[in-house]
C-alpha cells in the first residue's frame, strides 16, 4: 500500500519543466545594472534561474494538467494562421490558436494571487469553486487545515461576532468604556488569502463589516481596531446576477476586481474522474513544494509586476475605450454634468432620458450600449492585472491582446448593458445580450477599430497639447502663454464644428478646459509678477 502511495505521489506531484513558455530573447534588450542586481537577489532568496514568472508559470501547468480538470482555453493568443472551424446552424466559430492560451478558471485566480486583487467566482454547486480558492491558498504557503478554518462560509445566520470575532465576556462585565474591551479576533483575517464562500449568502449588515475588511483592511468592533495584511480574496456564488439569499450591496460588488465563471465538466474526462477514485488522489494533499511561494516571493513578484511597462499605443486605446460610456448629453445643460451618474442621482428612468438623445447614430456610439461608466477603480484593476498577465507570459511590457482578454473580466459585473439599445437589435447581435464576456471583449474590440479609422496613433491632436503641458510652466514667457491659450480656443472651435457629441471627445474637449484655466491661471501671475 505504501508503494502504491509513493507511486501515486510521484505521478500527481510532478513539475513541468522549464522553460514552461520557450521564447526567443529580445536581440534589441538593452542590458542595464539593475538587472544583475535582480539576478543576485534571486539566488539570494533561492528562486532558481528561471525566475519568478516561470515559478508562476510552473504552477499554472500543474493545476490544470494535474489538479483540475479545465480542458477550456478561452484566454486565446493568437500567432498567425490559426486554423478555424465552423460548426452548426448559428455558424459558431472554433479556433485553435498558434500561441499558448490559458483557461481563465485557473489562470485569473492565480494573477488574484500575484496582484493581491480580489476574485468573484461564479458557478453552479460542485464546479470546483472552492476548490480552486482552497489550491491557491496553498500555493501561498499555509498549511491544507490552516486553510480550511479560515474558509467564510456565508450562510443567513451569520453575525458580525461569527465573520471578526467576539469581545471578551470578563472585558465586558468589567470594561467602563467601549476601548477597554478586548476582541478574540477571528484567525482568519491575519491571513494573505482570504476565501469567502458564498458570499450572496450573508446577511446584509454583516455584509457591511465585510466590505470595511475587503476595501480598508481593517476590522472594527466595539471601537477596537485590527489592521490586516494585504491580501488576495476569493469569493464564490451560485451565480453571477447578485443572486442568493441576500442582494450583495453595490459597494460590496463594486469592490470586486475580476469575476470569473467556474466551467461546466467535460464529460469526456470521466476517465480522470475514475483514477482518483481509485488512486485516493486528492490535490491539495500533493501539492508539489517547487510550486509553493513565500511570503517574500510574493512580495518580489508584486514589484516585478508594478514595473512592468504599458506602451503609450496601448494606454491610448484603454483611454480611448474607457472614455466611450459616462457622457450622457440627456443628463445636463453644463458640459461637465453630462454624464450617466447625474442621470442615476436623479432618480429619473434611464430610458425616459436615452430617448431624448435624438439624431445620434445609436448603432455606432458605444456609449449607448451602457448605462453607467468605467470607475477608477476599475481603470486601476485593469492596468496591474494586464501588467500581471505580461508578467505571467514572460513580458516585460502589456500587449494589446493582454487588454482584450482580461477586460471582460474585470468589467463583467460594473459595465452595465443598456439592453434597450439599437446594438443589440442588429442581425447577430442578440447574444451579445445574454454573454457578458463576449459582448465586452466585442465593445473593445469596436473601440480599437474606431481608433484606428480615426488614426489616432499619429494624428490625435491631445498629443501636442498634452505634450507642452507636461513640460511644466517654469520659465514659460507671457508670449508662449498667450500662444498656447489661443491653440486651445481654435481646436475647441474646430470640434464645435462637429453636429454630434460623443463620449471620446467630451472628455477630450474638458482636459482642454482644465489646460486652458492653468495657463490662464499662471498667465495672470506672470502680469501680476511684472
Amino acid at each position: 500500500m505504501h508503494d502504491i502511495f509513493n507511486k501515486t505521489k510521484g505521478l500527481f506531484q510532478k513539475v513541468p519543466s522549464a522553460p514552461t513558455n520557450p521564447q526567443e530573447a529580445a536581440a534589441t534588450t538593452r542590458f542595464e545594472i539593475k538587472d544583475l542586481y535582480e539576478s543576485e537577489e534571486q539566488t539570494e532568496n533561492g528562486a532558481d534561474a528561471v525566475g519568478l514568472d516561470e515559478k508562476l508559470r510552473q504552477a499554472y501547468f500543474w493545476i490544470t494538467n494535474t489538479a483540475i480538470i479545465s480542458p477550456y482555453y478561452d484566454i486565446e493568443y493568437d500567432d498567425g494562421d490559426s486554423k478555424r472551424f465552423v460548426f452548426g446552424d448559428s455558424k459558431v466559430e472554433l479556433t485553435l490558436p498558434n500561441g499558448q492560451s490559458y483557461s481563465s478558471f485557473v489562470l485569473v485566480p492565480l494573477l488574484t494571487l500575484a496582484v493581491r486583487g480580489k476574485c468573484l467566482i461564479v458557478g453552479g454547486p460542485g464546479r470546483g469553486k472552492t476548490a480552486t480558492s482552497i489550491l491557491m491558498g496553498l500555493l501561498a504557503g499555509y498549511s491544507k487545515t490552516d486553510v480550511m478554518r479560515a474558509i467564510q462560509h456565508g450562510q443567513p445566520q451569520m453575525t458580525i461576532s461569527d465573520l471578526l470575532g467576539h469581545p471578551l465576556p470578563s472585558d465586558m462585565v468589567k470594561a467602563e468604556k467601549t476601548s477597554d474591551i478586548r476582541i478574540a479576533w477571528r484567525k482568519w483575517l491575519e491571513m494573505r488569502i482570504k476565501i469567502i464562500d458564498e458570499y450572496n449568502r450573508i446577511p446584509t449588515r454583516t455584509q457591511s463589516a465585510l466590505l470595511t475588511v475587503l476595501s480598508d483592511n481593517y476590522a472594527e468592533i466595539f471601537d477596537q481596531i485590527y489592521e490586516c495584511p494585504q491580501s488576495a480574496w476569493y469569493l464564490t456564488a451560485n451565480d453571477d446576477a447578485g443572486g442568493g439569499t441576500y442582494q450583495v450591496i453595490e459597494a460590496l460588488k463594486d469592490r470586486i476586481d475580476i469575476v470569473i465563471r467556474a466551467f461546466h465538466f467535460n464529460t469526456r474526462f470521466i476517465e480522470d474522474l475514475q483514477k482518483r477514485i481509485e488512486l485516493n488522489y486528492k490535490p491539495e494533499a500533493m501539492i508539489p513544494e517547487e510550486i509553493i511561494f513565500s511570503e517574500a516571493e510574493m512580495d518580489q513578484i508584486h514589484e516585478h509586476i508594478r514595473a512592468i511597462t504599458i506602451r503609450p499605443a496601448v494606454r491610448k486605446r484603454i483611454e480611448f475605450f474607457c472614455r466611450q460610456f459616462e457622457f450622457f448629453e440627456s443628463a445636463s445643460d453644463k458640459l461637465e454634468y453630462m454624464t450617466k451618474d447625474t442621470a442615476k442621482l436623479s432618480g429619473l428612468d434611464f430610458k425616459t432620458l436615452f430617448r431624448k438623445e435624438t439624431g445620434k447614430d445609436h448603432v455606432k456610439d458605444l456609449g449607448s450600449q451602457t448605462v453607467n461608466g468605467v470607475s477608477v477603480r476599475k481603470i486601476m484593476t485593469l492596468m496591474i492585472y494586464t501588467k500581471a498577465l505580461a508578467y505571467f507570459r514572460g513580458n516585460k511590457e502589456v500587449e494589446l491582446e493582454d487588454v482584450r482578454q482580461l477586460l471582460p473580466f474585470i468589467l463583467h459585473d460594473t459595465l452595465v448593458p443598456h439592453l434597450e439599445s439599437p446594438f443589440f437589435d442588429q442581425t447577430g447581435n442578440d447574444r451579445y445580450r445574454v454573454d457578458r464576456v463576449v459582448w465586452l471583449r466585442k465593445l473593445f474590440d469596436l473601440a480599437c477599430d474606431e481608433y484606428m479609422s480615426q488614426n489616432m496613433d499619429s494624428q490625435d491632436p491631445m498629443d501636442a497639447f498634452d505634450e507642452q503641458f507636461k513640460q511644466g510652466l517654469e520659465k514659460v514667457s507671457l508670449k508662449e502663454i498667450d500662444k498656447r491659450l489661443l491653440d486651445i480656443e481654435k481646436q475647441l472651435h474646430t470640434w464645435s464644428q462637429d453636429k454630434k457629441l460623443y463620449g471620446y471627445r467630451h472628455d477630450d474637449i474638458l482636459k482642454l478646459k482644465y489646460f486652458h484655466q492653468r495657463y490662464t491661471n499662471y498667465r495672470r501671475w506672470l502680469q501680476w509678477k511684472k
